[in-house]
């Protein structure tokens, strides 16, 4: 049960008065209650009754409960129930109390993870594909740091390869005047690099870093591939490997891999470890540190991934239940119905900093984590960058900027209380109800690692929210101190959701 949750602890008074586990849903028409329950459809097989007799002993038994207004039997043997206004009162005044924590987690066990996310090389600044690998992992953090983990952030580049010598080759060729090599790097960024006779490769690093500090991205740690290789000496005699074809493979198809795994390339081939190789130390290195568990953000070429990790730690002996692996698809961009292409080596590349100043960075980060990593973000630019109510992240910030001006214009003296002086209206009905919502809504996020259903939950707070303030004066009402700690309610949880996705809950626009 998410800590604080009134619904969950009705949930569990009502169920002791039934003598079973009952569940309550929110029917998306209030003709047919606050809340419903199934319960006599899931147990009447095993009760041997028929779902409508058991509807009946149901409804009389919550009927009994002082929270219940109502009980009423629809259909095959759903039970709809309407609450008292004291006990909506009552749910209200436990959001009010936990402010801006209602919904937090007390976790048990409580574990320290890593999430490592972007990840990047240094071969170009950070591109919006890559920022939604930042965006979503960001927000996989902040999750589970709201439900009470302790999480650190790290991101782990490659420093040396064939792609970092394409990209200094890069560079090198424009510091004489020349053309890139076919298979390099190229654009506006490439010629600014070669004006400096320094290594491009650290530069690149602090751009990057500066451009994630800005999209609201920080991180703990950085690891670099370079110095993990180092350490491969000492895991390869942990590993089930063999030789074939003069490389060193790991025999990962065993513990449950697609294939076997080349580690060290045969002499023709350089003789150098490869980026799997790179990941077993880092896997192990993890570990190691003292996370319990491990995430690892990966995009969707990456996909045969997780087997490999999970191959990887059974090798080692680590239990592979503590590394996950989150994969999130494509993004693409539109602007004038027209997609822009990307493309970092020719040069056609959209990066974040650009798609920052078009849209801004609370947009930014909004658009690139409102959809489920599982499926392709297509990003209206045009739409994105529009300040007004069209725009789903404006219209919840509109909202919140709205109850900060009643509360700056309230009486000093004034006194909110969730203490209603007369019957609850349907708007302050459904606010509330919608607000009750949130803990569900985060642990299930937090479960599903998929930050996307804040948004979608935000944009219906700021719905019922509007619609409410259309509706009824809240200062110089007589419901005014009732009113003032819902409109005080609606914006903690507005915040909130709007902080669980990186984005500012401005107090004036």
């Amino acid at each position: 049960m998410p800590a604080a949750d009134p619904v969950a602890r009705l949930a569990a008074e009502l169920s002791e008065a039934v003598g079973a586990p009952l569940e309550l849903d929110r029917p998306s028409d209030p003709a047919h209650g606050d809340y419903a329950t199934n319960a006599a459809l899931r147990l009447a097989p095993e009760r041997r009754q028929s779902p409508r007799d058991l509807a009946e002993e149901i409804a009389a038994a919550v009927a009994a409960v002082p929270a219940v207004d109502r009980a009423e039997i629809a259909g095959p043997g759903f039970v709809n129930l309407w609450l008292t206004d004291a006990w909506l009162a009552d749910a209200l005044g436990a959001i009010v109390e936990r402010g801006r924590d209602f919904g937090a987690g007390e976790p048990a066990p409580r574990e320290r993870i890593q999430v490592e996310m972007v990840s990047a090389n240094p071969t170009g600044p950070i591109t919006v594909a890559s920022a939604r690998n930042g965006a979503y992992g960001d927000s996989v953090a902040r999750l589970l740091e709201f439900a009470g983990h302790q999480v650190e952030r790290e991101y782990y580049y490659n420093d040396s390869g064939a792609q970092m010598e394409k990209f200094r080759a890069s560079v090198e060729a424009r510091r004489r005047g020349e053309e890139p090599p076919e298979d390099g790097y190229r654009g506006a960024y490439v010629d600014e690099l070669a004006r400096s006779d320094e290594d491009p490769v650290p530069r690149m690093l602090q751009e990057i870093e500066r451009t994630l500090d800005r999209f609201r991205v920080h991180f703990d740690s950085w690891a670099l591939q370079s110095e993990l290789e180092g350490r491969l000496d000492e895991f390869l005699p942990r590993l089930d490997t063999y030789e074939k074809d003069g490389a060193i493979w790991a025999r990962s198809s065993k513990y449950g891999d697609d294939d076997d795994r080349v580690l060290i390339r045969s002499p023709e081939q350089g003789g150098g470890p490869t980026y799997r190789a790179a990941d077993v130390v880092y896997l192990a290195d993890k570990l190691e540190r003292g996370f319990d568990r491990a995430a690892y953000v990966l995009g969707a070429d990456h996909h045969g991934t997780r087997n490999w990790y999970a191959a990887v730690a059974r090798m080692l002996g680590y239990d592979p239940e503590r590394i996950e692996v989150l994969i999130y698809q494509l993004v693409h961009l539109t602007s004038g119905g027209q997609q822009r292409k990307m493309s970092k080596r020719r040069g056609d590349v959209v990066f974040l900093e650009e798609f920052m100043d078009e849209v801004g960075v609370d947009a930014a980060r909004w658009y690139l984590v409102n959809r489920g990593p599982d499926q392709t973000i297509e990003i209206d630019v045009d739409l994105a960058a529009e300040r007004s109510q069209k725009n789903p992240v404006y219209y919840v910030q509109y909202a919140h900027a709205r109850i900060a001006g009643i509360l700056r214009n309230a009486p000093r003296e004034s006194n909110e209380s969730v203490l209603p002086t007369q019957p609850l209206t349907p708007e302050e009905r459904d606010l509330i109800k919608r607000l009750l919502e949130f803990p569900v809504v985060v642990a299930e996020a937090i479960e599903r690692r998929g930050p996307q259903a804040i948004p979608v939950y935000a944009i219906r707070v700021a719905d019922d929210f509007h619609r409410f303030y259309h509706e009824h004066r809240v200062l110089g009402s007589d419901a005014e101190a009732f009113r003032l700690a819902l409109v005080r309610a609606a914006q903690n949880v507005i915040a909130r959701s709007l902080d669980l996705v990186g984005v500012e809950a401005p107090e004036r626009m």
